[in-house]
């Protein structure tokens, strides 16, 4: 897929010479792997996160135990979901789903003013670094139990450096109009989802086998190996913007913004908000579906019971088996010129999306809700999901490297990022219904949301392809 060459989207710095593996530049491995490290350390704390709440953190703290910034969060959240019409005290579940909300939330909120600050100020590679520290802190302050709220706004500053500077920095390694950069997002995605794949394993068996200071504590180690992979990998490369623009004796010169770069700020800033709702569903993976998987699902095989926590590494497990062979359909599909545009892939995601969720209406109906079910269930819901996703996440990473103006790159990356705030907080809201509705009416209304999606993206392909150009 070509970039839009009348946008002059993005007109990246050369990388530094460098050979290349599987036809790709060394340094989308170097970022490969440290973004595979930072997911290790950011999933693995996710798929504790729900469950250490409502088994010990906010029992512990209701009966007097030290909390820092406890007593203040419960009662603005109380006096949020009395406003919204939830009469009665919050339940343990329900206020673990809001502050889950919040916290995978403002993890995708500071990203837009990271991109600010790496485009203006400290520019993407030193931005990455600050934002490692700092989440390295917050994981480790995880494991003290009174300092779970400093731990959690320890990350979400970090994330907010980390996120947005790692992903345009994959971008910055091709040349405009470079048909890799599809691949190569995918390529950077399967990176992400590996790490989210072994983060539950390593970090959800410690924590639930041995104590959740071990998981918490092992998430901090993962977030120290992606900085020095970063460290030792950074000559392979390209230059900041930033950094170009410093070293360039030609004087400053104010750029105004043309009605083409316009056009496509406004198309990235509907495919934002069309997005939130996608991201509300999927949200539910670590929240609602990972108490279906620890409340009614069985994990005994073979005599040994396995920890629950491990259903978060389905999900990267199916995107990592499968990238590959969607990277390979969509290469098919280009070849014929059948290859769909990105906001037609999206709308299929989102459909993918929805559709996964009539899995679960169906173990509604199966499944008592006091009994243990099969694993199938989440098994078909997940691999469902998956699909989606990776018809909406790499190619939304991607689309927006080509369609964002240069010098804006970075907060544009961290607008759409800024769709995943609402979406995940909307999911820990949504999530609060779970013990209120009934759960087949729960997923059924999951399945709406993400079918509703789907249709607004189909509804929008054909005006963009008209004003942005064919190929997006």
């Amino acid at each position: 897929m070509t970039p839009l060459k009348d946008l002059k989207a993005f007109a990246p710095v050369a990388a530094p010479a460098q050979n290349e593996w599987f036809g790709h530049p060394k340094g989308l491995y170097v970022l490969f792997f440290t973004e595979m490290w930072e997911r290790f350390s950011y999933y693995g704390m996710r798929a504790l996160l729900v469950l250490y709440m409502t088994k010990v953190l906010i029992v512990q703290a209701d009966q007097g135990m030290t909390v820092f910034g406890y007593a203040g969060i419960r009662a603005g959240i109380q006096w949020f979901v009395h406003r919204m019409g939830m009469s009665g005290t919050i339940s343990v579940q329900a206020l673990s789903s809001q502050i889950y909300g919040l916290y995978t939330g403002f993890v995708y909120f500071t990203p837009f003013f990271g991109g600010i600050l790496a485009d203006r100020v400290f520019g993407q590679r030193k931005s990455v670094y600050i934002g490692g520290v700092l989440m390295a802190i917050g994981h480790f302050l995880m494991a003290v139990q009174s300092m779970f709220f400093p731990a959690l706004l320890f990350l979400i500053l970090g994330n907010g450096c980390f996120k947005p500077n790692i992903s345009t920095q994959v971008g910055l390694l091709y040349p405009e109009g470079d048909h890799r950069r599809d691949s190569a997002f995918t390529i950077f995605y399967m990176g992400i989802n590996l790490g989210a794949f072994f983060s539950p394993l390593v970090c959800g068996t410690l924590g639930q086998t041995v104590g959740w200071d071990w998981g918490f504590g092992a998430a901090g180690v993962g977030m120290l190996v992606g900085l020095g992979i970063y460290h030792f990998g950074k000559h392979l490369l390209p230059p900041d913007q930033l950094t170009q623009k410093a070293a360039s004796s030609a004087p400053a010169e104010k750029i105004e913004t043309t009605a083409a770069e316009w056009k496509a700020i406004g198309a990235l800033v509907f495919l934002c908000i069309v997005n939130i709702v996608f991201w509300a569903v999927y949200e539910q993976q670590g929240n609602t579906l990972q108490l279906w998987a620890d409340q009614n699902t069985s994990w005994r095989f073979f005599g040994v019971t396995l920890p629950s926590t491990w259903y978060q590494s389905f999900n990267p497990l199916f995107i990592f088996l499968f990238a590959p062979v969607m990277d390979m359909f969509w290469g098919w599909q280009d070849k014929r010129g059948r290859e769909p545009s990105s906001v037609t892939k999206m709308g299929i995601g989102s459909l993918l999306l929805g559709a996964s969720f009539v899995v679960m209406i169906a173990a509604s109906r199966v499944v008592a809700p006091d009994a243990k079910g099969s694993l199938f269930w989440l098994v078909m819901t997940t691999w469902i999901l998956t699909m989606g996703e990776l018809y909406l996440s790499p190619i939304g990473l991607s689309l927006v490297t080509k369609i964002a103006p240069a010098r804006m790159v970075s907060m544009l990356m961290g607008m759409w990022f800024l769709s995943s705030f609402f979406g995940n907080y909307l999911a820990g809201f949504i999530g609060g219904y779970y013990n209120v509705m009934t759960k087949e009416a729960f997923f059924a209304l999951l399945t709406g949301m993400g079918v509703g999606s789907s249709l607004i993206f189909f509804a929008a392909n054909k005006p963009f392809r008209k004003s942005l150009g064919h190929e997006i």
